[in-house]
Parts: structure tokens; C-alpha cells; sequence
């Protein structure tokens, strides 16, 4: 018989120890659709060039919640010149996340990678629906690695204060 059976059915009692890693709640915080030239643009014959922008953004709720948004968008535009949009995509995946017990820079790092590799399939399949929804052939997202885009920010992040350390302490060395 199991510890649960034995215990009339109730969990033990535990303490959580060691970092602990939750997803709270995932939801869409904002979402668009845009073809401007709907139905004229369905009978086309050009190629079309796709640009998608990331962006991401991560708010403390509580000591240990934090809410962190993947932006998503994704812009079809076919021919050159003003009004080429085919149609504009824009998903705001968002999800509150529950992290306690890491080290700032692990804790910094988990909110730049895993939490987008949680919330990313969501927002990719969400934008699939969309573009097939407005009549447009399916279009499906390929992987994003994370922590390759953590590690460059990071490595930008680096550059840029070093860089501000040094206009200092030259202007420092300037003025003595």
C-alpha cells in the first residue's frame, strides 16, 4: 500500500528545500492580427519575405513571482515600396513563474531562458492559428534557442559597461 493510502489520502507534510522552479500561470496578455489588403492581396503572385522581432519583458509580482512577457512579432510584407504589408502578427505570450532560493545571476539567467522556452511554443502555435485563421497557408515558427540570445545580451550587457567604465575612467584620468 502507498505512504499516500496510509495517510487517508493526504499528501506528507514537506518543506520545500533548495531552489524551486513553478509555472504558475500561462495566458495571452495581448494579441493582433492585421492584413490591410485582404482580399486584394490573396491573388498575388509574389514572394514573400517574413521579419519576426523578439522582445521580452519581466516584472517582480511578489517576493518570489515574477511575470515574464515574450513579444512576438511576425510581419509579411511582399513587393517593394509603401503599403506591401501582407499582414502583421502580434502575440504577447505571457506566464508568472514562481523562483525561489537561486543565486541572482542563476535567477537572472532562468528568467532570460527557460521561462521564454516554457511560454515560446504557446506563442508560436497561437500565431499559427492566426495566420492560417486570416487565410494565409500555414506558417509555423521554427525553434528559438534562448540561451544563445541570453548569452549575447549578456555578452552586449558586458560590452556596454565596460565601455561606460572606461569613458569614466578616462575622464577620470582626464581631469587629474
Amino acid at each position: 500500500m502507498s505512504e499516500q493510502a496510509l495517510n487517508g489520502g493526504a499528501e506528507p507534510a514537506q518543506q520545500p528545500t533548495g531552489p524551486q522552479f513553478s509555472v504558475e500561470k500561462i495566458y495571452v496578455k495581448d494579441v493582433s492580427f492585421e492584413s490591410p489588403k485582404a482580399p486584394l492581396v490573396f491573388n498575388e503572385q509574389t514572394q514573400p519575405q517574413i521579419n519576426m522581432n523578439l522582445n521580452q519583458r519581466v516584472q517582480r509580482l511578489g517576493e518570489n513571482a515574477y511575470e515574464v512577457v515574450l513579444g512576438v512579432t511576425l510581419t509579411c510584407t511582399a513587393g517593394e515600396g509603401e503599403g506591401n504589408s501582407v499582414y502583421m502578427v502580434e502575440v504577447q505570450q505571457a506566464g508568472v513563474f514562481g523562483l525561489a532560493g537561486f543565486e541572482p545571476n542563476v535567477l537572472d539567467a532562468l528568467l532570460g531562458t527557460q521561462c521564454p522556452n516554457v511560454l515560446y511554443p504557446y506563442a508560436r502555435q497561437l500565431i499559427a492559428d492566426l495566420i492560417q485563421a486570416g487565410g494565409f497557408a500555414p506558417f509555423l515558427l521554427q525553434p528559438i534557442n534562448f540561451d544563445a540570445l541570453y548569452a549575447e545580451g549578456l555578452r552586449q550587457r558586458q560590452a556596454q559597461q565596460q565601455a561606460g567604465g572606461d569613458l569614466a575612467s578616462s575622464e577620470t584620468a582626464g581631469n587629474a
